[in-house]
């Protein structure tokens, strides 16, 4: 039996996994895809757009993928890196001045004041890609939870040193806003101009317009009972500014573009170029050295599960992606890309196997275990259909 013909046999079985793997973990609606560079494996969508209307839906149905923008920003900056209009590791307050008054949070006074001290170092665009800027998410530390709990506005603040530590946060932000000043053009412009346009992503955008509503999956909130309550399904306003750290709408299709690009090293359809090979390169190479990323401990329940994706395995992060130094048995190569949106929707990248998938969901919390278990499953199942 031919590849091609043992993936085609063997993606036969994904779809029947998928949906009992559904079933069996209570998740209403799930829309998946995976692919070489080149082809798609499998794609198929199963469940209900909402609990009211009992509308199915399909491979087009269009979810928000929230920390998925980033790495859609991230390779946006990346281009102008190319260019010669962005440096790594020069001072991002050379573009967007109000990074020069940044503070650090460096503890809390006994009358539980915050004690704030300007940073030793600069943030350099280098460390808000890589989450090492000291920019982080107040459901994931403690200190800046407490911060924030008691009215501080962290816009501007640091949970330490940049460079010190990773620590997962909104560093694609400010990596967003480097893009408008250094390109004149909004975030929404950009990205289509120069990276989802050329892609053929023509559903991912952080606009969502009205005749594309009805493919808008609802969303969900667990309860502490394991229950699923569905989130009134309303038409999003338009943004009044573009977050390079959140935001865009998508499909599984769309977004396997993407990660094909990365795949073919930064070539899109008809070999159009995204990126060069050596900036592609540079962004799947790990970005944090010894220091280890893609644990958070969650202050939040509602909001996040603890994440780990890889128990007992110290992963890294690239420019772009949470990176796995080790193979994963069964599922990814060593050096293999991911990363997610908080309402457990997931890719990964696996240049070694030539093989990429992404797998949307839609509910809160983000790492729900029975989201991550599905993920896990499909995971398996797609690696399987290629033995």
């Amino acid at each position: 039996m031919g590849a091609q013909s043992k993936i085609a046999h063997g993606a036969n079985g994904i779809g029947d996994a998928l949906r009992s793997g559904m079933q069996r973990r209570g998740i209403p609606a799930v829309a998946a895809i995976a692919g070489t560079a080149d082809s798609v494996i499998w794609s198929g969508a199963f469940g209900t757009r909402d609990s009211a209307s009992g509308i199915a839906i399909a491979q087009d149905s269009i979810f928000a993928i929230a920390s998925m923008t980033k790495a859609i920003t991230s390779a946006g900056a990346m281009q102008l890196v190319e260019q010669g209009k962005l440096a790594l590791d020069e001072p991002a307050s050379k573009y967007l001045p109000e990074l020069a008054t940044l503070q650090v949070l460096d503890g809390f006074d006994a009358a539980s004041k915050p004690m704030m001290r300007p940073p030793m170092k600069q943030v350099t665009l280098r460390q808000l890609l890589t989450h090492t800027s000291g920019f982080v998410y107040d459901s994931w530390h403690e200190a800046m939870f407490r911060f924030t709990s008691s009215g501080g506005d962290s816009t501007h603040v640091l949970a330490f040193e940049p460079g010190a530590k990773w620590q997962y946060g909104p560093g694609t932000y400010w990596v967003g806003r480097l893009v408008e000043a250094v390109s004149g053009m909004d975030l929404e412009k950009y990205v289509q101009q120069h990276i989802v346009g050329p892609l053929g992503m023509k559903d991912t955008s952080f606009i969502l317009t009205a005749e594309k509503f009805d493919r808008l999956v609802g969303r969900y909130q667990r309860e502490t009972n394991g229950s699923l309550t569905p989130v009134p399904r309303t038409m999003p306003a338009p943004p009044k500014s573009y977050r390079g750290d959140g935001g865009l709408y998508s499909t599984a299709p769309d977004y396997l573009k993407f990660t094909q690009m990365i795949l073919k090293r930064g070539a899109g359809p008809g070999g159009v170029r995204i990126l060069q090979e050596k900036t592609v390169a540079l962004m799947s190479a790990n970005g944090t050295g010894n220091i280890p990323a893609g644990r958070l401990k969650t202050l939040n329940p509602a909001q996040s599960g603890d994440v780990d994706f890889h128990p007992g395995h110290d992963d890294r992060y690239t420019l772009a992606f949470l990176m796995n130094p080790e193979a994963v048995q069964g599922e990814r190569a060593s050096g293999s890309l991911a990363w997610a949106g908080i309402f457990n929707t997931y890719y990964w990248i696996d240049p070694h196997s030539n093989v990429s998938g992404v797998i949307m969901m839609g509910f809160l919390p983000f790492a729900d275990k029975e989201a991550v278990g599905l993920l896990d499953e499909f995971q398996r199942v797609v690696y399987s259909a290629r033995t």
